[in-house]
């Protein structure tokens, strides 16, 4: 371990004990090594005793930086895992991270800009509008066209701070791996490495423009999500230059309540929006806690989401995308020995699984969610059974599911608050039946020719010359082929003359040593042994000389 990774790893056991996080844990469940572990770190002491342990876990993980406040943000989505006071204290990292001095923030843009913000931009708020884990946002008008936008600007030294953090996670990951072996389910260092790609790619923001962009077509007609407008001309690896737009926060849900906002409409939507990222587009928004999700003011009887912040976002091999789809459909259809066999089929368990076992591992967990509103569904608890079952199993996870996951959770957790009732089912089970439909059949089939169509079109000339080639080609190598068989059979019938003759030779030779030492008469050995030499001599000069055929 590098001195960098050991000072951080010290910082984050430092700020644990300093924040008390360590008395959360019941002393019964403390192992002894805990134990003497925190006695030989006995000068850190828990300095906010009088705060509550939600806001305790909320300033450390502030203190800790953006790896741990992501995680923050994402268990704030999760009101079936956590109390009020919790998912309160933890939503607070989504956008009230303290700002930086409007100074820095100002030499950093002018630097990427390489001039004055005022060549640019006119009435630029020193206030941040907002600030996060990783960047800062400032209010500005455009000289070009007068229109409201925003500059997102990454935070002083946030990079040096994120790759320490991913240094120690990797080299702990891997020395779990070490730990468990070659064959461990988990593959800690995997996952790890697929998380460092994603983070990496938020520190970016010319990355998050293009991203951006790309999302914004993928629903330029859309009525249920809009992507702001981005300036790619003033987007750059530390600035980004976007449209200002003025929605309500998703989890402000008075403020949408006192509009009139059609939460039922809003919530089948939000599904709507993450099926078709994932199957329809294979690009999807995989950052979606509340901090990066408003909602339109206009026309609040037919809402749509304003979508910010396109740092992370996630894709699918096809492959993974088609057993997704099936083992979406085949849970909506109850068909767990459908579900058992996809795991298999994909991979993702080994072939050597009882699949009657655990066919019936899945219907225990995933039966009793059925025929039931959101708001008595717990995802997280599925999730957790479904772990504890996979101890029984060869069940890997998968790294390039995991963003998958955790979208998931965000959409959960948005439904929830949005509209408990959703009837997730229903609202689903026919997008993925029609995607099916359209990946497989006859009418799949004739999509696929006709998008290929122009392709064999340009090709088709061709065939005729191509043919004559091939044959032509084929004969030349049939003859050539039967040159070598040629040769090799006479390489062969040589081969086995000079054997033959060199064999004799040495059984004379040796016939004629035996009868000089056993006879008085001596013309037969030599005889013999003048014909071996003859024989031998014969043999050799007649053996194959060219083995290439």
């Amino acid at each position: 371990m590098t001195f960098a990774s050991i000072r951080r790893g010290y910082h984050v056991i430092k700020t644990i004990l300093h924040f008390g996080l360590d008395d959360l844990i019941p002393g019964h469940k403390k192992p002894w090594y805990f134990i003497i572990l925190r006695n030989c770190l006995f000068w850190i002491r828990n300095k906010h005793k009088a705060k509550s342990p939600a806001e305790r876990l909320k300033l450390a993980m502030q203190e800790l930086g953006p790896v741990y406040i992501k995680l923050g943000q994402m268990l704030s989505t999760r009101r079936d895992l956590l109390d009020d006071e919790w998912a309160y204290q933890l939503a607070m990292l989504q956008d009230r991270v303290p700002p930086f001095d409007s100074a820095l923030a100002r030499e950093a843009i002018e630097a990427e800009l390489g001039t004055t913000i005022d060549t640019y931009f006119d009435n630029f708020d020193d206030t941040p509008l907002a600030s996060a884990s990783i960047s800062q946002v400032h209010t500005a008008t455009l000289k070009s066209n007068g229109k409201d936008v925003v500059l997102k600007v990454l935070r002083p030294n946030v990079e040096q701070q994120i790759l320490a953090d991913l240094q120690l996670m990797t080299q702990t990951a891997n020395l779990l791996e070490s730990i468990l072996g070659e064959g461990n389910r988990l593959r800690p260092a995997e996952v790890i490495e697929d998380y460092q790609t994603t983070i990496l790619g938020e520190l970016n923001l010319k990355l998050e423009a293009l991203n951006a962009i790309k999302l914004r077509n993928n629903f330029i007609d859309s009525n249920a999500l809009y992507i702001p407008f981005v300036y790619e001309e003033h987007s750059y690896k530390r600035l980004m230059v976007m449209e200002r737009i003025y929605g309500i926060p998703v989890s402000d849900t008075e403020a949408l309540r006192a509009q009139g906002t059609n939460f039922k409409l809003l919530a089948e939507r939000g599904v709507e929006l993450f099926f078709t990222q994932v199957f329809r587009d294979n690009f999807f928004h995989a950052d979606m806690h509340p901090g990066n999700i408003f909602i339109s003011r206009e026309h609040p009887d037919d809402p749509f989401y304003i979508g910010l912040d396109c740092g992370i976002m996630g894709t699918l091999t096809e492959v993974d995308k088609r057993y997704l789809a099936e083992n979406f459909l085949a849970f909506f259809n109850r068909d767990y020995h459908r579900i058992a066999q996809l795991y298999i089929e994909s991979g993702w368990v080994s072939e050597h699984t009882d699949i009657i076992a655990f066919e019936q591992a899945v219907k225990v967990v995933c039966e009793p969610m059925f025929n039931k509103p959101l708001d008595e569904i717990s995802f997280g608890h599925v999730l957790l059974e479904l772990f504890r079952t996979a101890r029984h199993f060869d069940i890997v996870v998968q790294p390039q599911l995991v963003l998958l996951e955790k979208t998931l959770l965000y959409i959960e957790g948005l439904g929830r608050q949005l509209y408990p009732q959703l009837d997730l089912w229903q609202t689903a089970k026919p997008f993925l039946e029609n995607w099916m439909s359209e990946q497989v059949g006859p009418k799949a089939m004739f999509q696929k020719v006709k998008s290929n169509a122009p392709f064999w079109a340009d090709k088709l000339p061709e065939f005729p010359e191509l043919i004559y080639d091939n044959l032509k080609l084929g004969r030349k190598m049939l003859g050539t082929q039967q040159q070598m068989l040629d040769k090799y059979l006479r390489y062969q019938q040589k081969s086995h003359k000079s054997n033959y003759l060199l064999i004799t030779s040495a059984v004379l030779l040796i016939c004629g040593t035996i009868l000089i030492s056993q006879t008085a008469t001596l013309w037969p050995a030599y005889t013999c042994i003048g014909a071996g030499v003859v024989i031998w001599v014969i043999g050799w000069r007649s053996r194959p000389k060219n083995r290439k055929f």
